[in-house]
């Protein structure tokens, strides 16, 4: 008897709960506008994040709901926010592309190792063991974490183990940010083209012994650049500013550390830069 009533009290529990269930749902109900869908449908699906939101379809809704513009998404094209904004009746805005750039031009034919690594086949795993085996603490480790992290395959190792960023397939995800355990990547706005392309907080000569293309933090860009670029932790440092900049600051730089990146002819060192002549690994190590 005891079982039966014990039974019976969950069935009519569970119908209770199944009633309240379905009656809040029908008064709790919010209806979706149905032109997320439509204007999902209109981005390019490639849930970057980019924009600053987990997905397209995240995207899209703060679209709808007037919390954001077609030219958030720069991963799609001037046309795709034209459509975009037409559907919805609002104003394209103005968003500048933003790209990753890496803070390093230490490859292996110009930048010395002081160990040589033998472990997992990654620079994360290299980096805990004392920094990796660079002679420069802050270089790049070359072992393509970063190209590994790219779903947009817009990261290639050059012959040198260097990440080279295809800009024009960038779609500013991040995604090499965190990768890197060295933090050499970070997004810049796209039409800002001078670069400081080191990370080392070393001075001086000494710098050379460990990579031929590092900053010596001498200052002369600096000193060139009108208030634009100043020196911090023996780096130069780009200023926001109002005026455009221009490749002045790198026509006296020794080394090249800091580059102008040109659209069409890629990086462009100052005329005082030393050439680059190795072009085959550097195999002698520092102790």
């Amino acid at each position: 008897m005891n079982v039966v009533i014990s039974v019976l009290a969950i069935v009519v529990l569970t119908s209770l709960l199944a009633t309240l269930l379905v009656v809040a749902g029908r008064f709790l109900h919010v209806e979706e506008d149905p032109r997320i869908d439509e204007v999902e449908d209109m981005l390019p699906h490639s849930n970057c994040g980019a924009c600053g939101k987990p997905g397209c379809r995240a995207f899209a809704e703060a679209l709808v709901a007037g919390d954001a513009l077609p030219s958030g998404c720069t991963v799609g094209s001037p046309d795709d926010h034209v459509k975009i904004a037409t559907f919805l009746g609002v104003d394209v805005g103005s968003q500048q592309r933003r790209v990753a750039r890496l803070a390093c031009a230490g490859g292996n034919n110009v930048a010395r190792d002081r160990a040589h690594y033998q472990g997992m086949d990654s620079c994360a795993a290299a980096a805990l063991v004392a920094g990796g085996g660079k002679a420069c603490f802050w270089g790049c480790l070359g072992l393509a974490d970063c190209a590994n992290a790219c779903d947009f395959d817009a990261i290639t190792m050059n012959q040198h183990d260097l990440p080279v960023v295809n800009e024009d397939a960038c779609t500013a995800c991040g995604d090499c940010v965190q990768a890197c355990p060295k933090d050499l990547f970070s997004l810049q706005v796209e039409a800002q083209r001078l670069w400081v392309a080191c990370s080392s907080l070393a001075e001086g000569d000494g710098v050379l012994e460990q990579c031929e293309v590092g900053c010596t933090a001498c200052g002369r860009c600096a000193m060139d650049s009108e208030g634009q670029i100043v020196m911090r932790d023996n780096l130069p440092v780009i200023q926001p500013s109002s005026n455009p900049l221009t490749d002045t600051p790198t026509k006296r730089c020794p080394t090249g550390a800091i580059v102008w990146i040109d659209q069409t002819a890629g990086i462009v060192k100052g005329d005082a830069a030393a050439k680059v002549i190795r072009q085959s690994e550097i195999h002698d190590a520092i102790t």
